[in-house]
């Protein structure tokens, strides 16, 4: 069994020399689903928040706000992060990638989205977007997981809804989908 980290990395210590005072505002420059954005915001600004309210990309979701859940899953420079936990200022310089930016297009889903879809790997949908971005990780990492290893791989995501067994399916399915585009 391949062993994987299924926990989202810890948040990096902020630059010492950062001015985190009250009311300081720093400029941050960070590539969000591949475009260029700039942000406003003082160095205490969570990335969700920076997300969610300045770009209006309302698909990363808060829920427990003390990196427990998983509903705001992003990924930073590929690696899947806790949002709430992250500062909006750790992500100057870097890239960000949200449930906003999965799909190729406005028209077609992406391979994992269309397993989720099909497998009716979500209820409310509350997880969903930090569980597909969590998946899209865990699938580059292993491709053709076992049930087991699937179980493991998403583990720092919650779902108080499905009791995951459609969600290992769908993402059983989307290792499925994926290979076969390698394959083609």
């Amino acid at each position: 069994m391949t062993q994987l980290d299924s926990r989202a990395p810890e948040t990096e210590l902020l630059d010492p020399e950062l001015d985190t005072a009250p009311g300081t505002v720093h400029e941050v420059v960070v590539t969000v689903n591949g475009r260029s954005r700039r942000i406003s915001c003082e160095a205490r600004k969570s990335l969700a928040d920076a997300l969610r309210q300045d770009l209006r990309l309302t698909g990363t979701h808060i829920g427990c706000e003390q990196g427990v859940c998983g509903a705001c899953t992003v990924q930073l420079d590929g690696r899947t992060v806790r949002s709430c936990l992250t500062l909006a200022v750790q992500a100057d310089g870097r890239e960000v990638a949200t449930i906003e930016g999965v799909a190729p297009d406005t028209d077609t889903l992406h391979p994992i989205q269309e397993a989720f879809r099909a497998q009716q790997g979500m209820q409310c949908g509350f997880c969903t977007p930090g569980m597909v971005l969590r998946t899209q990780e865990f699938l580059a990492q292993n491709p053709r997981p076992t049930r087991d290893e699937v179980r493991e791989g998403i583990s720092s995501s919650l779902c108080r809804c499905t009791g995951y067994q459609f969600i290992v399916d769908a993402v059983m399915d989307a290792a499925d989908r994926l290979s076969g585009e390698q394959d083609q």
